[in-house]
């Protein structure tokens, strides 16, 4: 009877345990645009998964990464699957910025946080009821275009041709570059859009060349940054271009070649870590990122990849908090997340310190921009 009684009560603390460790387990979704034309800055970002922390406190973390081809409504469809089938606490992703926005509504109504390692601030701004659950773990673009307005003045640039994506990203870097240039007495005399899978923008190039700015801007992500950029300069533009963040990868100097030499962008401390002072706050935590994914692919990281690191981080430090107030699968626990990422303050990543509030779910300041310019081939900070 008293083995019985003992077989019965470790059968029931065996139950209690297995069912303790169920609920202690958090499940986040990751969206990263692997396929497509967006894949120079889905790969990255699904390698910097492997890097992001299993353990988190007393919980265990699982990943659970989808690739959306580069697709907005297969954004929607995974992040459908991701609430139904896994039921996340939180998401990461997706990779590009309309797929990004297309998800928002669906992220909201299930109260689950998500955040966005793209380009477009539409994502969080204007806030409202919906973006209050979006965290963007990369610069606002005023923050990057304040830094290129900057430069433009300095080296007397009057007028601008601007020529960037038909989507959320190119819009919204034109609304928010438009509104400041004229504020620092710059003109925009020409405006040209193309699609991210297009391959030629001679028409979009031939009509910026006929205005005769002194410099051009190209607001793209990922490989197709290079194209506009590439054809001004074989139809023989010899003005200033300049890049938004989103250019802000290895695949922008190896595809472009000698032809982006010259190029300035605002972004990341990443790409010039060897210039940045020790005493940078995040020269240190790029470092470890950057060996850390050098180790296990052989290769360096894009700062796309960083975007998906820091969300990580950010994880990191909102996770346990949330825990206090609610089990992981919960709403209660959701929601607490959400409250706890807004509440972020200092938190030192790759590219920056977030200092996240109700009204700024970015968070970065200029500890987030470095100035440069590509130079013999490489990235380098532009000090003229």
């Amino acid at each position: 009877m008293k083995s019985t009684y003992r077989m019965s009560a470790a059968l029931a603390l065996a139950m209690a345990f297995a069912a303790t460790s169920a609920i202690a387990q958090v499940k986040v979704g990751v969206i990263a645009s692997t396929t497509g034309p967006t894949a120079v800055v889905g790969i990255p970002q699904k390698n910097s998964v492997a890097l992001l922390p299993r353990k988190i406190g007393d919980l265990t973390v699982e990943y659970i990464v989808l690739d959306d081809a580069s697709d907005p409504t297969q954004s929607v469809m995974n992040v459908k699957k991701l609430l139904a089938e896994q039921k996340i606490d939180a998401l990461i992703g997706p990779s590009g910025s309309p797929n990004a926005v297309g998800v928002v509504a669906f992220m909201a109504e299930s109260g689950t946080p998500m955040l966005a390692p793209v380009g477009t601030t539409a994502v969080v701004l204007p806030m409202d009821d919906k973006k209050r659950w979006v965290f963007k773990t990369t610069q606002n673009d005023a923050l990057i275009s304040d830094a290129l307005i900057a430069h433009m003045q300095k080296t007397g640039v009057k007028t601008v041709g601007f020529i960037g994506f038909n989507d959320p990203y190119g819009e919204n870097w034109y609304n928010v570059f438009n509104a400041q240039a004229q504020k620092a007495g710059i003109r925009i005399v020409a405006s040209e859009r193309y699609l991210r899978s297009d391959g030629s923008v001679t028409g979009q190039v031939a009509k910026l060349m006929a205005a005769k700015p002194d410099a051009v801007l190209v607001a793209a992500a990922g490989g197709p940054t290079v194209l506009p950029h590439t054809t001004l300069v074989d139809a023989g533009y010899k003005g200033r271009i300049y890049q938004t963040h989103g250019a802000a990868s290895p695949a922008f100097l190896t595809m472009g070649g000698a032809k982006v030499e010259g190029a300035v962008l605002a972004a990341s401390l990443m790409l010039v870590l060897p210039e940045i002072a020790d005493s940078t706050p995040s020269k240190k935590v790029a470092q470890d990122y950057v060996a850390a994914y050098e180790k296990m692919y052989g290769t360096k990281p894009a700062t796309f990849g960083a975007n998906v690191y820091d969300a990580g981080l950010l994880l990191q430090r909102a996770i346990p908090e949330a825990a206090k107030r609610g089990k992981p699968g919960t709403p209660e626990f959701r929601a607490a997340l959400r409250d706890a990422l807004e509440s972020t303050k200092e938190l030192v990543g790759t590219q920056g310190v977030y200092n996240m509030t109700p009204a700024d779910h970015s968070g970065f300041d200029e500890r987030g921009r470095e100035l440069i310019v590509v130079k013999d081939g490489n990235w380098r900070l532009l000090k003229d």
